[in-house]
Parts: structure tokens; sequence; C-alpha cells
């Protein structure tokens, strides 16, 4: 079903809607690429094609709560949510934890009325629940509803990402050290060397595409520690819904890598107006053993990507894992905001609480780590 109901703040200009059914949903994709090309702080997370399929592999009946703002019929504002009630009741993005960026979107073009219009509205929406706005890139969407909620709200910070400028791969070799420099540009000869090819997929060869991604990535990471969503068939019917519209959108794009007609690595990036990610890549482990450093190559297509539509940020995208440092990057923490009615404030300690708790506990093992390694 769709509820209607129109905010007490807004002129006759503005109503607002809460969609709740998965073919409201499925409909709204129109405006909502259009809505999307004009919020400049989206990430391709924010895409109706990745949220819209997220939520047909990862989606709860009935759960489902996406606050929106028309103005004369046309989208303003969308805030993407779903209801879930453990451990506390909270509305939560769409999206979920293989979504490295939460945001709504809100028109750039907008002077406020859509901001408070989709902050009264939240308040509606959210009754007895608070609302728990996880990573959050700096600078993000919510933030201007966030300045306008009237209730108790707190922001702490959430996971760090890694963020290097949109240059080519000479310009991201030049911000390093000279002989890490050296190093790297060794490294890319010896790409050239063992004839390595890359080539970008086109939209009709996506889904295959995709397919051997996700196998090389299960070979890459054979008897190892792997992120166990990856190899989910959700994750799988999530991706290649998603991907392929996302291709044919130019938010995404995704590249082969051929030694001698054989594809030994895919890559996926996902892009929007600001950056371009490296999402997920899979990489035959025989690469490796003829000494080709992958995580270069990635970096090379990527950086390639990042330039070419004039975005200002290359994003390693969530995690410091030590091979990402060696570039040099800028460490931006992902934000988390918190907004609560005041019966719901509660819920907001109760959060805080247990994110204070889960911290120190990330502290003691790690100086526990740092005492064995010693």
């Amino acid at each position: 079903m769709t509820a209607t109901y129109t905010a007490r703040t807004v002129t006759s200009a503005l109503t607002t809607e809460l969609v709740t059914d998965e073919a409201g949903f499925a409909g709204l994709a129109p405006a909502w690429g259009r809505l999307y090309g004009r919020c400049a702080a989206a990430t391709p997370f924010q895409s109706h094609a990745w949220l819209h399929s997220w939520w047909l592999s990862y989606g709860r009946r009935g759960r489902l709560r996406l606050v929106l703002v028309r103005s004369g019929g046309e989208l303003v504002a969308v805030a993407p949510l779903m209801l879930v009630r453990r451990p506390l009741p909270a509305l939560v993005p769409l999206g979920g934890a293989i979504s490295d960026y939460a945001d709504l979107l809100l028109d750039d073009g907008d002077d406020g009325r859509a901001a408070g219009a989709l902050t009264e509205a939240l308040a509606h929406a959210a009754a007895t629940a608070l609302i728990d706005f996880r990573e959050v890139r700096p600078g993000g969407a919510v933030e201007r509803v966030y300045d306008r909620w009237r209730g108790p709200r707190r922001t702490i910070g959430d996971s760090p990402c890694l963020e290097l400028p949109a240059l080519p791969m000479d310009g991201l070799v030049s911000r390093l050290p000279s002989n890490k420099a050296q190093r790297v540009r060794a490294k890319l000869r010896k790409l050239t060397a063992l004839g390595v090819h890359r080539r970008t997929v086109g939209p009709e060869e996506v889904d295959a595409a995709l397919g051997r991604l996700l196998e090389l990535h299960r070979l890459q990471w054979q008897g190892r520690n792997v992120t166990s969503e990856h190899l989910q068939p959700r994750f799988r019917d999530h991706l290649v819904r998603a991907v392929g519209a996302m291709v044919r959108s130019g938010d995404a794009v995704v590249t082969e890598f051929r030694i001698d007609g054989e594809v030994v690595a895919v890559d996926l990036t996902l892009l929007s107006r600001g950056l371009a990610g490296g999402y997920l890549y899979g990489a035959h482990p025989g690469l490796r053993e003829r000494r080709a450093d992958v995580a270069v190559m990635l970096l090379d297509a990527c950086a390639e990507y990042a330039g070419a539509g004039g975005r200002g940020t290359l994003s390693l995208l969530r995690g410091d894992e030590p091979y990402k440092l060696h570039w040099r990057p800028e460490r931006v923490v992902n934000q988390r905001l918190l907004l609560a009615r005041r019966r719901t404030a509660p819920l907001l300690t109760a959060t805080l609480c247990d994110a204070a708790a889960r911290q120190r506990g990330k502290e003691v093992l790690r100086r526990w780590r740092e005492r064995g390694e010693g």
C-alpha cells in the first residue's frame, strides 16, 4: 500500500508520501533517477537500481519505508528507509552492510522548504522508532535534515574510508616518495610485459562478466577468510540486477583484464557525479604467481574512470587496510547520525551506550593484538 499525507509545515506546492510496497518502489525509478542527478552528494549506493535491487534480495515484507517529498508532482527529496525491530526499533537506510555509504536524496536547488518538509515527514514516519543513519559520507544530504531536527540528536564516528584525488595514474604515482614511485612504475611495466589488456564490458555482456567476477573472487579467496556474503546467491542476484541498469545509466563500469585472450580478472567500479570507487573484483590466483600486482592493475583502471567524468574523488571505500595506505590517501570517517523524538530519547541513549561499549571493545582487542605482536 501507499500511504499519503501532507506534512504540517509545507506549503500547498509540496506534498509528502510514505511508500511501503515494492510495486510503488519499482515505479519510482524514472523520477528517482532525475532527483539522483540533481543531488551532488549522492553516491552510487543511493541510485534506484542499487537500492531497489538490494530490497528485492534483502528486504523484509512490511518493513519498507520510503519517505518522499514532491513539488508539483516531481520528486525533490527521498529518504530510503526500512523498519527494523532489533536490537531496538529503528528506521535505518536501505543498502545494508554491502553498501559503503548511506544517505538520502535532496535536490541541490532546494531553498530549504523540501528539507523542512522531509524533516517533518521523517518525524511522523519514525513514530516510536529511532532514526539511525549509519555510514554517511561527510557532506551527505542527510546533514540538511539533521540541522533542522527539533528532537534529541547525536553524531558519532562510523567506518573510516580512504580517498585519493581523481588523478590519472601518473599523478597518483607522483604523490609517492621517489623510491615507492619507482617500484610502482616497475609494476606497471611488468603488467605491460605480461601482456595484460583491459576492456570495458558493454551492457549486454554485464551479466556474464559479473558471473566471471564472482567465480574469480571465490578462487582468489579460497582457503582464506572471505566476506561470506559475497558467495551467497542473494548477493549474486542483487549484483546482476543492479549493475546492468547502472552500467546503462553510467553509474557503474565493469572491466575485464585479459592475457592472451583469457580473462584473468574482472573489476566492478561504481560511479557518481563526485566520486569513483572500486567496489569488488575477482582475480585469478595465477596472476600473483606471475608476480603481477593486482592492486596496481585495478587502481590504474579506476583512476582512468575517476578522471574521465570530472569527478573529484577516487574512493578506496570503507576500510583502512595497509595495502591502501601505500597510496597516501586521506582518511575520511563516515558519520552515524541518530535522530529521536522526545518520546524515543531513551532509544537514542541506549544506542549511544552500545556504540561506546563496542568501541571500547575494539580498543581492548587492538591493544591486546599489539602486545602479542610485540
